[in-house]
C-alpha cells in the first residue's frame, strides 16, 4: 500500500453500537487519504464483522489494553500522520481531517518545531441538551485550553510517527489514563496545537452515571494517579469499568477504598505526606474555580471571554505559588471530602439503592 496522509487508529473492545457511525464519518472525509486501522482487543460482539464490512478499514488483532492496542497498531501504520480516535467519536464535518493536516503543516513551517501534536475542540452529544447545560459547557470549553491534565483521548490525537516514537508511545502499565500520560509527555517534549473543527463524543456515560457523580470520580482517579497513589488502583481493580457496564454510579465504595488505603497502606505519617501531594495537585487546578465563574457568567460576558481566568493567571496564582498553600489546599480538600462529599453521597447512594433495589 502506498503511503497515505493519515492513519486513523481506533482501539475497540465490543464497540458494535458506536463503531459504524464513526466509520461512516471517516468514509465521508474529503481532501485527505485515509488508512483506517481498527485495533481490536478481542471483541466478542460484532465489532470485527462491522469493521470488515467497510472495505477501507483493516482490523489488527491485539492483546487487550487500550494503550497496548494503539501501540501495536501504530507499528503497522503508513500515514504521514497518526490520528488516534475513540470508537464513540463522531466527526460532524467532512473536511475536519484535511483541515487538521493543513494546520499541522502550517504550524510546523511557521514554528520550525517538528514535535507538534494536535487535538480538537470537543462537543458532547446529549439526549437532553437542556439538562446540565452549564456543566457540559464547562467541560467542553476547557478542553480548548493548553493546560495540564485537560487534553484527553476523546478529543483525538494527531501527530507524526516520528514524534510518537520519540514519546515511546502510550503507557501500557495501567490500562487507562494512557491519554493523560501521553498528553503530559507531549507538553514536556513538544507543543500542543488546537486544530480547527470539532470532534463529538457521546455523553452516555455522564447521563447514565450522573454528571456530578462521574465528574467527582474522574477527579479522584486523576488525583490518585498523578500523586502516585497506585495502592488505590490495586484496591479497586474495576474502578475504570467499560462504558457499556456503567449504570447509576455509586461513590461510597470508592470513598471506602480511600479510607482503607490511608489506614492500612499509608498510616498517619504517610497519609499526611500524601495529602500534601494531593494539595499540590489541587492547587495546580485552582484556575478551574475561576474558569467556572466565567462559564456561569457567559450570558453576561459573552462568548470567548475569561476575565476571572485571566485574573487567576495574572494575580491569584502568583500570590499563592508557595508550598504553604499546598498544605492549605490539602486541609481544605480533606475537609471537603470528610464533611461534604462523604456524608452527602452516603445519603444519596442509600436512596439510590433503595430506589433501584438489589444490584
Amino acid at each position: 500500500m502506498a503511503s497515505c496522509d493519515v492513519s486513523v487508529i481506533v482501539p475497540t473492545l465490543n464497540e458494535e453500537q458506536a463503531l459504524p457511525d464513526l466509520l461512516r464519518d471517516l468514509q465521508r472525509q474529503t481532501g485527505v487519504r485515509l488508512e483506517v486501522l481498527i485495533a481490536d482487543g478481542g471483541s466478542t460482539d460484532a465489532t470485527v464483522a462491522i469493521a470488515d464490512s467497510f472495505d477501507f478499514a483493516r482490523v489488527v488483532a491485539c492483546e487487550r489494553g487500550r494503550g497496548r492496542q494503539m501501540n501495536r497498531t501504530a507499528r503497522d501504520a503508513l500515514g504521514t500522520y497518526l490520528c488516534f480516535l475513540h470508537a464513540d467519536t463522531r466527526i460532524p464535518s467532512d473536511g475536519v481531517l484535511a483541515a487538521a493536516c493543513d494546520t499541522m503543516a502550517a504550524e510546523q513551517r511557521a514554528s520550525g518545531c517538528e514535535r507538534l501534536a494536535g487535538h480538537f475542540q470537543l462537543e458532547f452529544i446529549r439526549a437532553d441538551p437542556r439538562k446540565h447545560a452549564v456543566a457540559f459547557r464547562y467541560a467542553e470549553e476547557k478542553m480548548s485550553f493548553d493546560r495540564p491534565h485537560v487534553v484527553n483521548g476523546d478529543q483525538g490525537l494527531l501527530l507524526t510517527p516520528d514524534f510518537f516514537a520519540a514519546l515511546d508511545g502510550f503507557d501500557e502499565s495501567m490500562g487507562f489514563l494512557e491519554d493523560q500520560k501521553i498528553a503530559a509527555d507531549i507538553r514536556r517534549q513538544g507543543r500542543w496545537v488546537l486544530l480547527p473543527g470539532k470532534m463529538q463524543t457521546s455523553a452516555r456515560r455522564f447521563e447514565a452515571a450522573g454528571f456530578h457523580r462521574l465528574y467527582i470520580l474522574m477527579s479522584i482517579i486523576q488525583a490518585m494517579y498523578w500523586v502516585g497513589a497506585r495502592e488505590f488502583f490495586d484496591r479497586a481493580p474495576g474502578i475504570y469499568r467499560q462504558q457499556q457496564e456503567v449504570g447509576k454510579l455509586l461513590l461510597t465504595p470508592f470513598f471506602r477504598e480511600i479510607t482503607l488505603m490511608l489506614r492500612e497502606d499509608y498510616g498517619v505519617v504517610g497519609t499526611l505526606r500524601l495529602l500534601v501531594r494531593v494539595g499540590r495537585f489541587v492547587r495546580s487546578h485552582s484556575w478551574q474555580m475561576f474558569y467556572f465563574f466565567d462559564i456561569v457568567l457567559r450570558p453576561i460576558s459573552g462568548p470567548g471571554r475569561y476575565p476571572f481566568l485571566r485574573f487567576h493567571d495574572a494575580v491569584f496564582w502568583k500570590l499563592t505559588d508557595f508550598r504553604v498553600f499546598d498544605v492549605l489546599a490539602a486541609v481544605l480538600t480533606a475537609g471537603w471530602f470528610l464533611c461534604v462529599l462523604f456524608p452527602v453521597y452516603t445519603i444519596l447512594d442509600r436512596r439510590e439503592l433503595r430506589a433501584e433495589g438489589p444490584r
